[in-house]
């Protein structure tokens, strides 16, 4: 007997929906027989990790608030991935929006109104956007990977967040410790439950999947985006330009990177700090093929690992689990979750040896 694949006529829309599910599943069982080979109690890092933080109620708002930058990052890589760009500095972009939005909280210290955090919001898509910018230039006028270029512009964020919270920005009554002063209460994100850490940023995150859903699937931009992406040439001949596209796909993803980022700032961390960028630009690179590139299924693929996430910092205080392990497992999620893609285009087909000789 022989397990052979078979190219199907058509893609399976029933493997395209199932095979994230069956990822998740690997992922727990592998998971499991990994660390406990390695010393580690296997069984109850799978249960703190992907059940406690649903059947303890304590940790739904933890939920809520650790997959809302995820969901709204990861929206706006999807739009450049059904484009063929692919934005690989979503984490450099998410701080550059909290740097903007930072600095206009900065400049309005001594000010209040309702204005200001709106105006911080908008700052920081745009500098989202505007880090953004800089691979689609290169991309669209000497063709440059921007794979690359977006990446590499992440450390440099990241090297512009050390020296402003250790320099210019540093808090003089903040015992010498990397950070800016507190936001004021007019800079500050209110919160959506009183009485919860769950913040505005939720429900925009909502709001924002459900936006990109319309524009994706009625409207000419999302026909433009989805055109372009699978046949360029032919896009060509319908009238839409591939670098016009490049560049609404980059500034898309880069201003609510921007977006989420800005919301960080002003609502969990209240200021910004030299630890402000937790990977939430790669990890929603899982979110989003996790979601299958979907808006909607981005949502559900938020709180998948948002659950990943919050339940890795329990394990890590309860069974003692490393930190790295969480990285592990988002690590295995995608790896699986890419492997279990060939059965959308193939189906597994037992061959007996006779039909093997019949064959040849």
């Amino acid at each position: 007997m022989q397990i052979r694949l078979e190219k199907r006529l058509e893609p399976s829309k029933a493997m395209l929906y199932l095979t994230p599910i069956g990822a998740v599943l690997v992922t727990a069982i592998v998971g499991m027989i990994v660390f406990s080979l390695i010393g580690y109690d296997g069984i109850g890092a799978v249960r703190e990790i992907f059940l406690t933080p649903i059947l303890n109620p304590l940790k739904w708002q933890d939920l809520a608030v650790k997959s809302a930058p995820l969901i709204i990052i990861a929206v706006g890589l999807s739009i450049g991935y059904r484009a063929n760009v692919w934005n690989i500095g979503a984490e450099g972009q998410y701080v550059v929006g909290a740097l903007f939005g930072t600095a206009v909280a900065l400049v309005t210290r001594d000010m209040s109104g309702p204005w200001i955090l709106p105006l911080m919001i908008v700052s920081g898509m745009i500098g989202g956007m505007l880090w953004a910018s800089v691979p689609a230039l290169l991309k669209t006028r000497l063709q440059v990977n921007e794979i690359l270029t977006s990446l590499m512009l992440t450390y440099v964020a990241i090297q512009i967040l050390n020296y402003v919270v250790i320099g210019p920005w540093k808090d003089p009554m903040g015992f010498g410790f990397p950070q800016t002063r507190m936001f004021t209460d007019s800079q500050l994100l209110p919160r959506f439950i009183p009485g919860t850490t769950v913040h505005w940023g939720v429900p925009i995150a909502a709001i924002v999947a459900l936006l990109v859903w319309f524009l994706m699937s009625r409207s000419v931009f999302g026909f433009q985006i989805k055109v372009v992406g699978a046949a360029p040439s032919a896009a060509r001949y319908g009238g839409f330009s591939v670098n016009k596209t490049i560049w609404l796909a980059l500034l898309c993803s880069g201003g609510l990177a921007g977006l989420a980022g800005v919301l960080e700032a002003t609502g969990p961390f209240g200021r910004l700090i030299q630890s402000f960028p937790t990977n939430y630009g790669f990890t929603a690179i899982i979110v989003a093929f996790l979601g299958r590139l979907h808006p909607i299924g981005i949502v559900f693929a938020g709180l998948a690992m948002a659950i990943c996430v919050v339940g890795g910092e329990v394990a890590q205080t309860t069974i003692k689990l490393p930190v790295a392990a969480v990285g592990i497992f988002q690590a295995m999620m995608l790896f699986f979750l890419l492997a279990s893609d060939v059965l959308v285009r193939y189906r597994l087909r037992v061959v007996s040896r006779g039909d093997v000789e019949v064959a040849r």
